[in-house]
């Protein structure tokens, strides 16, 4: 990294801040797992500390997925600990964490809401509680559907449009190879955060919805039954592996890595691992295209994401707010994307010239994220998880049927999401 871009950084963090620190501040940020990169994170302190010698910032990391983290997390502020002075959290998780009093609100240290405009819609409606700015966005994150460039190509097959034709692509790319051990589709179906999304995607792309504006539960249960029964039929098919309600995003990013996989969906982080790591089997063979749909219905994707929030028992409030200021700033958004292809919150870094010439793919990964959807914003949504991705997983073992499960998850919902 050149020295002018680093001082463009430090420049950035003396801007926010506005003043150095007259005495010796130490802030302590936890920083999620390695998904979130920390690493990356560390730099960007190393930089706003350049800026403001009086301020240390330590780091802390842990939790391989967002429940364990929600989890620590929960146990450290529920104990109204001040040892921790910000704290990263998912999209899904500022509503909770606000009604429970854990975070401190941000509006007099960012002027309110219209600190938000220059974000993507979404983040900028998730981080709003109550009419109050409950946390600042870090990075962005969605669902994307990576597929095998060159297998496509060999097969002269057209990128899918429908899971229907998802399957059958699959299908003869995994007759073609002749490899027992290639699968056509990878998802999410432990019982992790991910399994939510692997339930509400076929259900989103027949155009139906899961909650109203208020939070209130809106589920179609014919929908709902038929998504599930799409995947299962995807295992009948042998283009889903039998065992696919054990599998997690790490293996799910493993496999195809290792050239197992035709098509896979997850996060946006599995680019560079893709792309990048030492052990990677498909360098340059890997696309990303819009998530299929059922016929007739609309491509959507679950979004995901990350932001900075304030804890309510920081006694360094007003210096660490400046650091979430510093940390959600366009200079600091352009870095992680640059740096580490983390998809940034604010649209005009998308056109970047810097960004676009370092990930090319961001070119069009804005107009997918506008067009995805969080999952349920609730004041509960720890509940709300559970129950899905504990379900949903239940359902791909074959535990539960389709028709079981999802009347099993609107019993529970509906009292919860009222």
């Amino acid at each position: 990294m050149n020295r002018s871009y680093l001082f463009t950084l430090a420049l950035a963090a003396g801007l926010v801040a506005g003043q150095a620190y007259a005495q010796q501040t130490t802030l302590r940020v936890f920083s999620g797992g390695q998904n979130q990169r920390p690493d990356l994170m560390r730099k960007l302190f190393d930089q706003y500390s350049l800026a403001h010698p009086g301020v240390k910032i330590d780091i802390e990391t842990g939790g391989a997925t967002s429940e364990l983290q929600r989890q620590y997390l929960s146990t450290v502020l529920n104990a109204k600990d001040s040892a921790i002075d910000i704290y990263l959290i998912d999209i899904v998780n500022p509503s909770q964490y606000s009604n429970a009093g854990w975070l401190e609100p941000l509006d007099a240290y960012v002027g309110g809401t219209a600190a938000l405009k220059p974000y993507l819609p979404v983040y900028a409606q998730a981080n709003v509680v109550n009419g109050k700015v409950a946390a600042m966005p870090a990075f962005a994150d969605a669902m994307f559907m990576y597929y095998r460039k060159d297998l496509l190509e060999k097969y002269k097959l057209a990128e899918p449009k429908t899971w229907d034709e998802l399957a059958a692509a699959a299908k003869k790319i995994q007759e073609g190879e002749k490899n027992p051990n290639l699968q056509g589709l990878s998802i999410q179906g432990a019982p992790i955060e991910g399994a939510v999304c692997t339930f509400l995607l076929p259900y989103w792309s027949a155009g139906k919805s899961f909650n109203d504006a208020t939070g209130k539960l809106t589920l179609d249960k014919d929908a709902a039954v038929k998504g599930m029964d799409l995947w299962l039929k995807l295992v009948d098919q042998g283009v889903l592996k039998k065992n696919i309600a054990e599998v997690t995003t790490p293996v799910t990013v493993s496999e195809f890595k290792a050239g197992q996989v035709a098509f896979a969906i997850n996060w946006g982080f599995a680019w560079d691992r893709f792309k990048d790591d030492a052990d990677s089997q498909v360098k340059g063979k890997v696309g990303v295209i819009p998530l299929p749909t059922v016929a007739g219905g609309k491509s959507a994707t679950c979004v995901g994401g990350w932001q900075w929030a304030l804890s309510a028992f920081s006694k360094s409030k007003p210096e660490a707010a400046k650091l979430i200021q510093f940390m959600a700033s366009p200079a600091s958004s352009k870095f992680l994307a640059v740096e580490g292809s983390l998809l940034p919150t604010i649209q005009s870094v998308y056109t970047d010239p810097d960004v676009t010439k370092a990930v090319p793919w961001f070119k069009d990964a804005a107009n997918v994220i506008i067009a995805g959807q969080a999952r349920p914003i609730s004041p509960r949504y720890g509940e709300v998880s559970d129950v899905v991705r504990t379900t949903t997983s239940a359902i791909l073992a074959r535990v539960k049927t389709p028709t079981e499960g999802v009347a099993e998850i609107e019993g529970k919902l509906s009292r919860v999401m009222r």
